[in-house]
């Protein structure tokens, strides 16, 4: 498709985080000559999400300050905002979105970058619990903050113990509360890490003066006018004056769902981020693709995902020949310690874990299927998280004994098998 050939069409966008935001201006960057339009329910404009569980929670910023792009920008490459306005149906027929007001657009390309929201778990009392909150949104998280600075020792109870929980617990310790946190599997982490690295995190954020429970199942909560009590399985009960839910997320499909496209884990995309439908393309947390690398249908949350798939679709509805092949990685920030992450650990058989012998708080997990490096994991550690990178993509055979050996040379020359 020549830029000549966009001039009179329409591109229009539904959802406005890392995935929407990243591809409008990459569309603009490729040559769309078209009119560019994201549609987006929160009123707010568009801004980066990781960082409400970690730096935004504990700062004095307004959102102003972690905007994906200003104001201006926008403006500057003439794309159109639609803040506060929620999508109502896709018109795949007649090529349209319809919106909640009973009015439409028109669309030549179609990009669907709903991501997904949080579980909220069908817990009796939840809905009538006192200050109760997930962390999806920017206003979600000011109140938080606000209550928190507002009440000094304020006791919070944090019901799951996977990232986003044990982020916001480190920091809401930070600014003052009396955090717990309620982990339903005998481990926190259990679906995304080895045994070693829910250890350590446990005993990091014990260290730190939170208390981190695994085997809580919450069945109930009751709210008596002035603070909640968290009621466990096992009889267990915790007052909280305060309770954020972080329990996993739903894919936000169902609007793809009702148009008839392919779904399966997320919405079925091809290696261009194309549906079911050539004229609609969909992006990040919401999408379920192939990765070439593991050979695999995946799902990812991964700001990392959401850019490289904006970067594909709009080279892809350009006309450009390009196809999807991203090693994903991750990071978590909890106190000083920085978690960075590399490939998939799913199916791995052998866990090596190095540690640095002069650092403190200063390791990573390397995690193998036979001869075959999966993933990595790293702690305060960004040559392992350089190196495990390096070895994925290389696919390199890598000694073991001296990987784990902390006294053997760390440089990829002395780890590659000869």
């Amino acid at each position: 498709m020549s830029e000549s050939t966009t001039n009179n069409q329409n591109c229009v966008v539904i959802g406005a985080s890392h995935a929407g935001v990243n591809f409008v201006f990459a569309l603009r960057r490729e040559g769309w000559e078209g009119t560019i339009t994201i549609i987006d329910i929160d009123p707010t404009l568009p801004y980066h999400r990781p960082p409400l569980s970690k730096a935004y929670l504990t700062s004095s910023d307004s959102i102003e300050k972690n905007l994906l792009k200003s104001e201006e920008s926008y403006v500057k490459g003439n794309i159109n905002l639609k803040l506060g306005v929620w999508v109502d149906a896709i018109d795949r027929e007649n090529k349209k979105v319809v919106l909640a007001d009973g009015t439409s657009l028109r669309y030549d390309k179609l990009v669907i970058a709903t991501g997904a929201r949080p579980i909220m778990p069908p817990i009796p009392g939840l809905d009538t619990a006192n200050n109760l909150y997930s962390l999806r949104s920017a206003a979600d998280v000011s109140n938080i903050r606000n209550t928190v600075t507002a009440n000094e020792g304020l006791k919070v109870v944090v019901i799951g113990g996977g990232y986003i929980g044990l982020e916001t617990a480190a920091s809401l310790k930070k600014l003052g509360a009396e955090v717990t946190v309620l982990e339903r599997e005998s481990r926190i982490l259990a679906r995304v890490t080895a045994p070693e690295m829910s250890e350590f995190f446990q005993k990091f954020h014990a260290d730190n003066g939170v208390a981190v429970l695994t085997e809580k199942n919450v069945v109930s909560i009751e709210y008596n006018g002035e603070s909640n009590t968290v009621i466990c399985s096992d009889e267990t009960q915790y007052e909280a004056d305060m309770i954020i839910v972080g329990v996993g997320i739903h894919v936000n499909k169902e609007l793809a769902e009702r148009a008839g496209l392919t779904i399966e884990s997320g919405i079925l995309v091809n290696e261009k981020s194309q549906t079911s439908d050539e004229n609609i393309y969909a992006i990040g947390d919401c999408t379920f693709h192939h990765n070439p690398h593991y050979n695999r249908h995946i799902r990812l949350e991964s700001v990392q995902n959401a850019v490289d798939q904006a970067k594909i679709a709009a080279a892809a509805i350009i006309g450009k020949d390009c196809a999807y092949d991203a090693l994903p990685w991750f990071w978590s920030d909890q106190y000083d310690v920085k978690l960075q992450m590399v490939g998939l650990s799913q199916g791995y058989d052998e866990v090596l874990v190095r540690k640095e012998a002069d650092k403190e708080n200063c390791f990573s997990v390397w995690y193998f299927k036979g001869d075959t490096l999966l993933a990595v994991d790293a702690v305060n550690n960004a040559k392992a998280y350089v190196y495990g990178t390096k070895f994925i993509k290389g696919g390199e055979k890598l000694d073991k004994s001296k990987l784990s050996d902390p006294m053997a040379e760390f440089k990829p020359a002395n780890l590659i098998s000869q």
